[in-house]
């Protein structure tokens, strides 16, 4: 069995939140001055350090919040609040790489851009929220795996190419899909919070 309707859930939080297209003005700033060999080394690394982060979290991230005494609907009050200040940061274009990373000896795929840009707080807090809704669902572990994975695969594709991207849409064009993005994931986290409310309360939708 595979839950089409929580794929697609998941895809779309995953893919506002970690931005793909948004990601392309940073990856180039940050890359630059850096051989074409170098930023294709770049471009593959920090999707697979941002994946290792977000399964980790996907798989340990339920044990975490029962060590802590953390119920779902707390976790999913305080994710919704971190995704309304990625959303904000996306929507007003507050995005500008600091001047410490820009050196040619420092491993950018590591740090920032495999983590906190893209397996950020609101990109971990996303995933442990639908792994505990994963497990409710017939078919919900495979969908939440492969919609991780068709995000990472995207977060690459979008590096890997990013000049050509560039030269296509234009730097007016990403900023586009980027506020787009940003007002999408802020209506999301609302979303979210509502969710935890009605939980609470005891409410049905």
């Amino acid at each position: 069995m595979f839950d089409i309707q929580f794929f697609v859930e998941a895809f779309v939080t995953m893919f506002v939140i970690m931005d793909p297209p948004g990601i392309i003005p940073l990856f180039l700033a940050y890359t630059g001055g850096r051989g074409t060999a170098e930023r294709r080394r770049i471009a593959w690394q920090a999707p697979i350090v941002a994946f290792c982060l977000v399964v980790l979290f996907a798989v340990f991230g339920q044990a975490i919040l029962g060590y802590l005494h953390v119920e779902v609907a707390a976790m999913q009050i305080a994710g919704g609040l971190l995704l309304l200040l990625v959303a904000l940061q996306l929507l007003t274009g507050e995005t500008e790489p600091p001047a410490n990373t820009m050196k040619s000896n420092v491993n950018v795929a590591l740090v920032p851009l495999g983590t906190p840009l893209l397996a950020g707080p609101g990109a971990i807090v996303a995933t442990i929220v639908f792994a505990q809704q994963a497990g409710a669902k017939s078919g919900g572990i495979l969908a939440l795996a492969l919609a991780i994975g068709v995000v990472h695969i995207l977060l690459w594709v979008f590096m890997r190419f990013s000049l050509a991207i560039v030269r296509v849409v234009k730097e007016n064009g990403i900023e586009l899909v980027t506020r787009i993005a940003g007002l999408l994931l802020s209506a999301l986290a609302v979303q979210l919070i509502i969710t935890a409310m009605r939980t609470l309360l005891g409410v049905a939708p």
